[in-house]
C-alpha cells in the first residue's frame, strides 16, 4: 500500500502487478464493489459500509502496462452541490487501511 500526497490530500493507492490482478474490473467486483457510473461517463466502483448509500468505499482504477492501481477512499456523505466532488471523503485512517488490507487479501 502506498500513500501519495497531492493537493493537500493523502490518497490511498493500492498498487499491484497486473499479472496478479488479471481483469481489474472482475477483481474489484470479487472484492464486493459495484460499478458506479456518473453522468459524464466516468466509471468507478463503490461498496456500501451498510445498507445506506453513504458512507461507502469508493475506488478508481488506473492501469498501465504492468501495474494496476486502485485509488481508495471513504465517502462519508453525498456532495453538497451538483457538479462539485467535495463529499467529506476520508483518504487515510484505520477504516480505509482496514479496507485496503481486505482488498489485498484477494490478490492471487
Amino acid at each position: 500500500m502506498d500513500f501519495v500526497f497531492g493537493s493537500n490530500l493523502v490518497i490511498m493507492k493500492l498498487i499491484f502487478d497486473s499479472v496478479k490482478i488479471g481483469d481489474s474490473q472482475k477483481f474489484i467486483r470479487r472484492c464486493g464493489y459495484g460499478q458506479h457510473r456518473v453522468r459524464n461517463g466516468e466509471v468507478s466502483y463503490v461498496k456500501r459500509v451498510h445498507g445506506d448509500w453513504y458512507p461507502r468505499f469508493h475506488v478508481y482504477i488506473l492501469e498501465n502496462k504492468d501495474k494496476t492501481i486502485f485509488n481508495l477512499h471513504l465517502d462519508q456523505r453525498q456532495p453538497v452541490y451538483e457538479g462539485v466532488t467535495a463529499h467529506g471523503g476520508e483518504y487515510d485512517g484505520a477504516i480505509v487501511e482496514k479496507e485496503a488490507e481486505r482488498i489485498t487479501k484477494f490478490v492471487i
